[in-house]
């Protein structure tokens, strides 16, 4: 006799009148149900500073403000974001002082170019990076990347009781980790990392492999409590032509552990029924990428930078099961409201009525959008993308 399993988002799906109504709505989104009202969310913003000037209001929350959802899902973190989850960190200090600059050594083990006294809102230069070959890996690096290390575990409890706890109201349960391509780069450096792979194929393979480890063993540790709705790999593989390297190489140096990870992980879940989305994250022109991650079972991709060649609507046509976030000029928001909405107006009606899309910009709002248009744009998301079809 079969024992029913208790519907609490980690046995069972959560039945659909219990869960919250964000958390039905972007279930909705992933699953491409056409004609649903889209999720309303953004990617992030440069342009706060700004706004603050041009009189945002202080008091008011921004999800409030800009009319957000809110969220549908719960991400459990732990395994890096544009940098390796080291554990220890580097320690920061300064290594040089060059006037009104400053050399620092950052908590990914880089030497970093700053503004003396500024560390934030500008793009950084980078003059060095922790590894260099297998020696430097090995000293400096991999020993910060133990699984076993006790600091990675330490509120385990009580971040788990939390993602069981929004597991119960239906949230999307997602796991988030520095993709390989990200993970490598932030370790080598951008143009060293090139090189690497020609010349130190065994290094790469050794820095995956503990990539691999480390994943493996922490997702497992969440399981153990939860069933997880979606892998987010942050990767930002590719620049405005098209990947940094080849197809092949993708299938050489990275798929390998993407796959057994996943395997993994599906071999893992509470809920065996549950489908696990996989979500590929990379800026730049990553429609041509598409085919090669549907290889490991990619559902889900963002931001898609219109800059680099991307338009949502043509690959909403080639790829009709692609969940899809993003896709929104961010340098339109600044060209005044007839170009904000022409841009609305042609696509957001179209994906509304396919499904499986999430209007974002497709990077963070830069500072030269003005307060007010930025105002107009939300008004005019959320008039798109909610009145009848």
């Amino acid at each position: 006799m079969t024992t029913a399993r208790p519907q609490d988002g980690v046995h069972a799906m959560v039945p659909r009148e219990r869960m919250c109504a964000s958390a039905r709505k972007l279930r909705d989104t992933y699953a491409c149900v056409p004609g649903i009202p889209l999720f309303k969310r953004e990617f992030g913003y440069y342009s706060l500073e700004r706004w603050q000037e041009e009189g945002m209001p202080q008091d008011i929350p921004l999800a409030e403000l800009f009319d957000f959802d809110p969220p549908g899902n719960h991400y459990l973190g732990q395994l890096g974001w544009c940098e390796a989850a080291f554990a220890p960190a580097f320690e920061e200090r300064v290594l040089q002082d060059r006037g009104d600059y400053e050399v620092v050594q950052d908590y990914a083990g880089r030497h970093v170019l700053y503004f003396k006294g500024r560390r934030n809102g500008f793009m950084p230069e980078y003059l060095d990076h922790p590894v260099q070959d297998m020696r430097t890996w090995e000293e400096r690096v991999k020993w910060r990347l133990d699984p076993t290390t006790p600091e990675r575990y330490a509120d385990l409890p009580e971040r788990m009781e939390q993602a069981k706890a929004e597991a119960a109201r239906g949230m999307m349960i997602g796991q988030n980790v520095i993709g390989g391509y990200m993970y490598l780069r932030s370790l080598i450096g951008p143009a060293n990392l090139l090189y690497a792979f020609y010349d130190m194929p065994d290094l790469i393979h050794d820095c995956m492999r503990a990539w691999l480890e480390l994943a493996d063993a922490v997702i497992a540790r969440h399981q153990q409590y939860v069933t997880l709705d979606e892998l987010f790999l942050a990767e930002d593989i590719c620049y405005c032509q098209g990947p940094l390297i080849s197809p092949d190489m993708m299938r050489e140096f990275l798929f390998p552990y993407y796959q057994q990870l996943i395997a993994n992980i599906k071999a893992r879940q509470i809920d065996q029924e549950r489908h696990l989305y996989i979500q590929i994250d990379t800026d730049g022109y990553a429609t041509a990428v598409i085919p090669v991650y549907q290889e490991i079972g990619m559902d889900v991709m963002s931001p898609f930078e219109v800059a680099a060649g991307n338009d949502v609507l043509q690959v909403a046509q080639d790829y009709p099961q692609l969940v899809m976030f993003g896709g929104i000029d961010k340098r339109v928001l600044a060209e005044g409201r007839a170009a904000i909405d022409a841009m609305l107006e042609r696509i957001l009606p179209a994906m509304r009525a396919r499904g499986g899309y999430i209007p974002t910009c497709d990077h963070g709002v830069p500072a030269e959008v003005p307060y007010q248009d930025y105002l107009y744009y939300r008004r005019r998301c959320v008039e798109l993308g909610s009145q009848e079809a």
